[in-house]
């Protein structure tokens, strides 16, 4: 098979690659939260990745970038995709929140996007993208009012989402507009080491910085570096690179639903009727948006 075939191919699997491994992030938090404060967990994530993608980087002889600009650049998105949206989903985990109805709530992002992403990219959305924004917006909204209304749903922990939120939507949108032409994996060092320091000061502030060492921890440890923060972060800088931001975003969509049948699985989450019908609406919204056609005004 051909370099280009291959390509071709890796284009085709990464959306439901990177849906599978994102969800699992939800799963993973939920597995450590027990043992470990939020951000000291994510602290130490980091510091392992930040290692591991040195001596790739190092023995793979890939380059950094040279411009000082780009650096700023990377450092901005990092903080914003990694501190900004880990940072905020663990903290509503900690306090509380379902890792279903977490998961739904980041799910807005295409939402998010779509407001920005006219006035920062350039990029218009067909009638048809609109209505899916729409439809998988009052999916979610269905998902998170029924969990308000059962009390499942802390305002602090609503906070916290938020902050996730907006994090994913802006790091990626400026990701999209300023980082270009870099080596995935040598950005990530800077990235990852950028998004590390605002994690220690809040540990050290406002966190105790204690862990229970056990096999749950160290394993889910394990699978956050390897397989998210370097197999997953990857593919969605990936995917944003190949494609239009907005259908980007709307792969979102689709982890709530994973996620959901991970945490009914795995912690006996369970969700109302209306919040099922919430996931179906949100499901619907993302094949709308990706039957649309985006196009740029500039």
């Amino acid at each position: 098979m051909s370099q280009s075939s291959l390509h071709t191919a890796f284009v085709r699997a990464a959306p439901a690659l990177f849906v599978f491994l994102w969800s699992t992030g939800y799963v993973g938090g939920r597995f450590a939260i027990p043992y470990a404060d939020p951000i000291t967990f994510t602290s130490i994530r980091f510091t392992i990745v930040v290692i591991l993608l040195t001596l790739i980087v190092t023995l793979s002889r890939r380059q950094l970038p040279r411009r000082l600009s780009m650096w700023g650049h990377l450092a901005v998105s990092g903080v914003l995709i990694h501190a900004g949206f880990v940072g905020g989903l663990f903290i509503a985990i900690d306090l509380g929140v379902n890792i279903g109805v977490a998961s739904l709530i980041a799910g807005t992002q295409p939402l998010l996007t779509a407001v920005a992403v006219i006035p920062l990219l350039g990029e218009t959305l067909s009638k048809r993208q609109w209505f899916g924004f729409v439809i998988g917006f009052l999916g979610l909204a269905m998902v998170v009012l029924k969990a308000l209304e059962l009390g499942a749903l802390p305002i602090a922990g609503l906070i916290a989402c938020v902050v996730g939120l907006c994090g994913i939507t802006f790091g990626s949108l400026y990701q999209k507009r300023f980082v270009v032409g870099i080596d995935l994996l040598a950005g990530s060092v800077i990235q990852f080491s950028a998004a590390l320091l605002p994690c220690l000061v809040w540990a050290f502030l406002f966190e105790t910085r204690s862990i229970e060492w056990n096999t749950t921890v160290i394993l889910t440890l394990a699978w956050m570096c390897l397989g998210l923060s370097i197999g997953a972060i990857s593919i969605l800088l990936f995917l944003i690179r190949e494609g239009a931001a907005s259908k980007v975003s709307s792969l979102f969509y689709l982890v709530p639903p994973a996620t959901a049948l991970q945490g009914y699985w795995l912690f006996d989450e369970r969700l109302s009727l209306i919040q099922v019908a919430g996931i179906v609406m949100a499901t619907i919204g993302v094949a709308l948006i990706n039957s649309g056609s985006s196009t740029t005004v500039r």
